[in-house]
């Protein structure tokens, strides 16, 4: 069989999007999804996302790590998955309502490739002396850092990853530093790709939170990140340490459009 697919990137972060509205492919083909996925073997992206109808919504986002497993949220992706519903007529005008694995989502246009992404609220972020963890989407280690590039994100993250606390579950690691005049640079190691990543989504919206909380957001209502693939934009309204109205705001980047005999 033969399927259509596209492929988007949003600030480095790379996938592998399907049309799935008429159910051809099974969502729990593991194997497919990391064979596809495969730099080497397949086409290559860090993540792979089906399209699928959903009663009351333009359309559902089903998504799966590089791994092929069915994963948490992906911001970047929900801006890419967006920006492609758009492309195929499935989104009339300049915003969308969807549903993913961590509920509803909005999405609006900025302009014809940047997109703001609407993200659950946040309302416990749990602080250590060294890091914080909270969830925005998907579960996130934050740290601040004095010199992230220099950092060994794959071998420091994946020790992180493993350890006993976060082993079972997993979680991504953020390696975030504070940048004199200029804007905070975050690197991210992300479970299911196991790998550094050129950007992950629901990690900037975290890293953004985190230092909203510590009052080093770039602004009082939102916060720029530098990713290693792009700069990434996080609104924001912080009422004591919860947050709420929180939008990631980036582009979404069509590559190409292809096909693969499966």
């Amino acid at each position: 069989m033969k399927i259509d697919f596209y492929k988007y990137e949003g600030t480095g972060n790379d996938f592998i999007i399907i049309d799935n509205r008429d159910e051809r492919l099974k969502a729990n083909n593991t194997a497919l999804w990391k064979k596809l996925c495969d730099r080497h073997f397949g086409i290559g992206a860090d993540g792979l996302m089906l399209i699928q109808k959903r009663k009351g919504y333009d359309f559902e986002m089903v998504y799966f790590n590089a791994d092929g497993n069915k994963s948490s949220m992906c911001g970047n992706g929900g801006r890419c998955i967006t920006h492609l519903a758009k492309k195929l007529d499935i989104v009339k005008g300049k915003s969308a309502n969807f549903i993913a694995t961590d509920g509803k989502h909005e999405a609006v246009f900025v302009d014809k490739n940047t997109i703001k992404l609407k993200m659950n609220d946040v309302t416990n972020i749990n602080d250590s002396n060294l890091y914080s963890v909270l969830n925005t989407g998907s579960p996130h280690y934050v740290t601040l850092i004095e010199n992230v590039i220099d950092i060994p994100v794959k071998a420091d993250g994946s020790a992180i990853r493993n350890s006993k606390p976060f082993k079972k579950e997993g979680i991504n690691v953020n390696f975030l530093q504070i940048v004199p005049n200029k804007t905070p640079l975050l690197r991210t190691y992300e479970r299911g790709v196991e790998d550094e990543t050129l950007s992950c989504g629901t990690g900037t919206v975290a890293a953004a939170l985190v230092l909203a909380k510590k009052g080093l957001a770039t602004a009082k209502d939102h916060c720029d990140i530098q990713t290693m693939g792009g700069m990434l934009r996080v609104w924001f309204k912080k009422t004591g340490n919860s947050f709420s109205n929180i939008w990631l705001e980036g582009p979404a980047t069509y590559v190409f459009k292809g096909q693969i005999r499966i």
